[in-house]
């Protein structure tokens, strides 16, 4: 901690700067770790801070109001602990009325040791090793006390065994990101994938789960823009596949839409182009669009190259009728029908080759 330090008071959120650092009634400029100190903070009043504040550096910390803890019951305790109780939790050096479960069983007997489960009236910024004392308000008596395990529990109450143990944390989320990793645990791992930190067990089926499905979507490959962004993780890592152009697909897989027949068909008719054939679904002419080779327009496939033609053919046509050209003009210049000609001119017009003016087509700014 140095001057000019900004931090932030929890549980109020509220930041503020160090103006002055004093240690044994010396001002100081800065401090270690391990020491008592008062601080001179500008951006609140004293009044609005209070005993069991504390101070942490902003992102630091993960904020939490249920915590697993290990609870030893004091040998001296004549009465089992359960829920019932008006119970008191002291951490740091504020008190926290809280409510409490015990994990497993129903109570603990006194000199026993075992899990529970805190709810919190507040956010507080803790880290599993924490220690906390445990007092029944209610009896007047500490009932025991013990370390914090686990400060975001997601597994609920009746199936939880909470420990200090990295890897429980990462199997019980499967994936987590290391920074948040780091906030839950105070350790920070190397990512697996990514920025990830990933369970064993569930990275083994998340990538069969993903081979599956590139298998299932066919010679195509997996379409990475439909996974999130672990599964497109995995899916990158997997052995034997190529990613291409935002697919994977099997290293073996052969391309079932290089050189198709259709293709040459969209060629060879530019401006009276034939229906896909049965072989060609939704997916496959949408994967040609996305390769830029076919033109869909108005619910007409157009090869790609017919459009460039047109143009060309429509900049002909105005060379010579400057003030516009009709419809009719542009069908019998391709020597095709309304039925092609209307969506190919939307096309145009949709990409600045063409502009509409009443029934009309004029010059765009890309012709």
């Amino acid at each position: 901690m140095t001057l000019d330090d900004e931090f932030v008071v929890e549980p109020s959120g509220v930041t503020v700067r160090v103006r002055g650092i004093q240690r044994h009634d010396q001002q100081v400029d800065h401090l270690v770790p391990g020491n008592r100190t008062a601080l001179n903070l500008v951006g609140v009043g004293h009044h609005e801070i209070g005993r069991g504040d504390v101070l942490v550096r902003p992102g630091q910390w993960h904020r939490t109001t249920t915590i697993d803890v290990e609870l030893t019951v004091l040998d001296a305790l004549d009465h089992p602990v359960s829920r019932r109780g008006a119970y008191m939790a002291y951490i740091g050096s504020g008190e926290h009325p809280v409510q409490l479960r015990v994990l497993g069983p129903e109570a603990l007997e006194p000199g026993e040791t075992g899990a529970a489960r805190l709810h919190l009236p507040r956010p507080l910024p803790l880290l599993p090793g924490d220690r906390y004392v445990l007092r029944d308000s209610g009896r007047g008596e500490t009932v025991g006390g013990g370390a914090v395990l686990d400060i975001d529990p997601v597994v609920r109450a009746a199936d939880a065994a909470p420990d200090r143990s990295i890897d429980r944390v990462i199997a019980e989320r499967g994936w987590i990101e290391v920074d948040r990793l780091r906030l839950l645990t105070g350790d920070e791992l190397a990512p697996v994938l990514g920025n990830w930190v990933v369970d064993p067990e569930r990275l083994s089926a998340d990538r069969v789960r993903v081979t599956e499905m590139m298998l299932a979507a066919g010679p195509l490959g997996l379409d990475l823009a439909t996974l999130d962004e672990t599964d497109r993780l995995v899916a990158e890592s997997l052995d034997d596949v190529v990613v291409d152009a935002g697919r994977v697909v099997h290293a073996d897989s052969i391309d079932p839409l290089d050189g198709h027949p259709w293709i040459d068909a969209l060629l060879a008719e530019p401006f009276t182009p034939p229906d896909p054939p049965d072989d060609l679904g939704r997916n496959e002419i949408r994967e040609l669009v996305r390769r830029g080779v076919v033109v869909e327009a108005g619910g007409v496939a157009f090869a790609a190259a017919a459009m460039d033609q047109a143009a060309d053919a429509v900049r002909d046509l105005l060379n010579d009728d400057p003030d516009g050209i009709t419809v009719a003009q542009v069908r019998d210049a391709l020597g095709t029908s309304r039925k092609f000609v209307v969506p190919l001119l939307e096309h145009l017009d949709a990409t600045g080759r063409t502009r509409r003016r009443d029934d009309l087509r004029i010059a765009g700014p890309r012709l």
